[in-house]
């Protein structure tokens, strides 16, 4: 009975060590998806200590490839000290995890109010099509999200660079899609895009947030159940003497 029971342990630690390296690319795309994703709204959102959340994921995630590869040679070399070190690292990891779940909910938190104290400030500094990287930085976000100005397209007449322009007109990142031959004039509202991007652009960075916080509680959760196999593999190698006969027939053979 201990015997089937320390082979079962086995078998879900050696299923669990292919997740981890499963793990460990998904954990490093998704660090790198946040990255990403931050250069495009950068210049919306001026907190740089967003970042460290899609640091530490990845972090985490080469770091598993690394456990991947230690808790394989310790579980087929039945090594005592190997898923000693094996649970020890999964249990750092855990709580490293545990540390990136919180500071997502911060930054998390943080959000609207970085883009609401910088987002003004942005769409002043806005001086025409494929120009300078802030102005590149509308465009991009209003056609993205399909939006246009700060909470809608009547935004665009207090900037600096409709009133130096005087042509009634917004960026042409603002126009619908579907529609041809628009010239972004505000004499055809019907033309532009009617949402502000304010709202959007928090609702993306949230949305980016909470991958990385969904992406650390679930893998979490994996290596909760690594610590538990290794552990009752450990406890029953040293009590179980069916299982010590076990190893030492095989040393032999």
């Amino acid at each position: 009975m201990g015997q089937c029971g320390i082979t079962s342990s086995k078998t879900v630690l050696v299923f669990l060590n292919l997740i981890f390296w499963a793990a460990a690319g998904i954990l490093c795309y998704i660090g790198a998806y946040v990255f990403i994703t931050y250069d495009d709204y950068d210049h919306f959102f001026e907190d740089v200590y967003t970042l460290i959340p899609a640091i530490v994921i990845i972090a985490v995630g080469t770091l598993l490839f690394i456990i991947g590869l230690i808790g394989c040679c310790a579980t087929i070399r039945e090594s005592s000290c190997g898923l000693a070190t094996f649970a020890a690292i999964l249990l750092l990891v855990f709580v490293t995890e545990c540390v990136v779940v919180v500071l997502g909910y911060i930054y998390r938190a943080k959000v609207e109010d970085e883009v609401n104290h910088s987002i003004q400030k942005v769409y002043n500094e806005y001086s025409g099509p494929n120009t300078d990287a802030p102005s590149r930085a509308i465009d991009y976000v209003q056609k993205q999200l399909h939006c246009c100005g700060i909470h809608n397209y009547s935004d665009w007449r207090n900037t600096s660079w409709f009133k130096e322009s005087k042509n009634n007109s917004v960026p042409v990142s603002c126009c619908q899609p579907n529609i041809s031959n628009c010239t972004g004039t505000l004499t055809r509202p019907a033309d532009l895009y009617q949402e502000g991007c304010e709202a959007l652009v928090v609702k993306k960075l949230k949305e980016i947030m909470m991958y990385v916080i969904w992406a650390a509680l679930t893998f979490a959760s994996i290596q909760m159940l690594g610590m538990l196999c290794a552990c009752v593999v450990l406890c029953r190698r040293s009590h179980d003497p069916a299982y010590e006969l076990l190893v030492t027939t095989n040393s032999y053979a």
